[in-house]
């Protein structure tokens, strides 16, 4: 297989430099003083629900929006006074594929390489290597109408990396792929930091983040509310959680009251069948809880100690889930089992 060659620029250990981006939209504030630091040679996750701000954010570092307030560098390299050298370093590859239909993917890539700057013969040969890279090669000459949705995406990625950036914007690259495709996807986003590339992905999986980033920046509202590895963040909410289920959702309330009482802990109730997640430091008041429980009459269906995942970060900092992107990704998980 052939390898793509990146040349990193000689600029420190930063990729991405930003402090205090605002963006807004008429009295809409879509970004609110989001600060990031992305190291060089890292894949950096950010992480949150649709219209939390990441899509913005990724728009304003690739000097696709002009910031309100704030600052941010790529390299080393100010986006706002320096965005025609910016573009020279990054590449952007949005949710949905930016090519033409009607054309073969070998042409598609042609175009995109002429438009660059390259001649006939390199745009042909970058575009073999690129088909090659990405595990296109055997669909090289068919029209994209004919592709599915993770074929495209690929051709999407391949197509930003014609100029071969050290840098690589990922805006939910993986947004309605099936679980198979998403890995596929997941192995070409590894292999492009392995090869010299830094990537900062956007995205609502959960399950995304924590297995690509090497720091998550988790984002709702516009603001960043938590950053750090997923490690970092799943032990701020404490070493375990405990989930209960209970039988009468008419109970939840008074149920919630008695887990804070007795945990001392706050406690979300997630959107699937009531179940109550809290923070637990100290095993052993399991069952002064469940003596309490009982006390008021009311029944489990289900009780569980569990280390804490990402979910629950994000329950427990903004009160919420991501369950619109989770309950997709169930969705998807059942359509492939069934």
């Amino acid at each position: 297989m052939t390898h793509i060659n990146r040349t990193m620029p000689n600029n420190g250990d930063w990729a991405v430099e930003a402090q205090g981006l605002i963006k807004n939209f008429g009295e809409n504030r879509a970004v609110d003083g989001v600060t990031l630091n992305v190291r060089a040679g890292t894949i950096y996750g950010l992480l949150g629900p649709n219209g939390a701000g990441k899509t913005t954010t990724i728009r304003m570092l690739a000097t696709l929006l002009r910031p309100d307030a704030g600052s941010a560098h790529i390299f080393g390299h100010d986006v706002a006074k320096e965005s025609q050298i910016v573009r020279q370093l990054i590449g952007v590859t949005g949710q949905y594929a930016s090519v033409d239909e009607s054309l073969s993917a070998t042409e598609n890539l042609i175009i995109f390489s002429r438009l660059l700057g390259l001649g006939r013969a390199e745009s042909k040969r970058k575009a073999a290597e690129l088909l090659e890279e990405f595990g296109l090669t055997e669909a090289a000459k068919r029209p994209l109408k004919n592709f599915s949705g993770g074929m495209r995406r690929r051709l999407d990625l391949a197509a930003s990396l014609i100029s071969q950036p050290p840098l690589i914007f990922l805006d939910e690259p993986t947004t309605g792929l099936d679980p198979r495709t998403r890995n596929q996807m997941w192995g070409i986003i590894r292999r492009l930091v392995k090869t010299g590339s830094t990537v900062l992905l956007t995205t609502q999986y959960l399950q995304e983040a924590d297995e690509l980033a090497d720091r998550i920046a988790v984002i709702d509202r516009g603001i960043v509310v938590a950053e750090g590895t997923g490690d970092e963040l799943k032990a701020s909410i404490g070493s375990s959680s405990l989930h209960v289920r209970i039988q009468n959702l008419r109970d939840i309330e008074a149920a919630c009251q008695i887990v804070e009482q007795v945990l001392k802990a706050k406690v979300n109730v997630s959107s699937e069948g009531g179940k109550i997640i809290a923070p637990l430091e100290n095993a052993d008041m399991v069952t002064d809880l469940l003596i309490a429980l009982r006390t008021r009459g009311i029944h489990l269906a289900e009780l569980s100690v569990q280390k804490p995942t990402l979910d629950e970060v994000f329950l427990t900092i903004t009160g919420h889930g991501t369950n619109g992107a989770q309950e997709n990704f169930n969705q998807v998980e059942e359509a492939r089992r069934g």
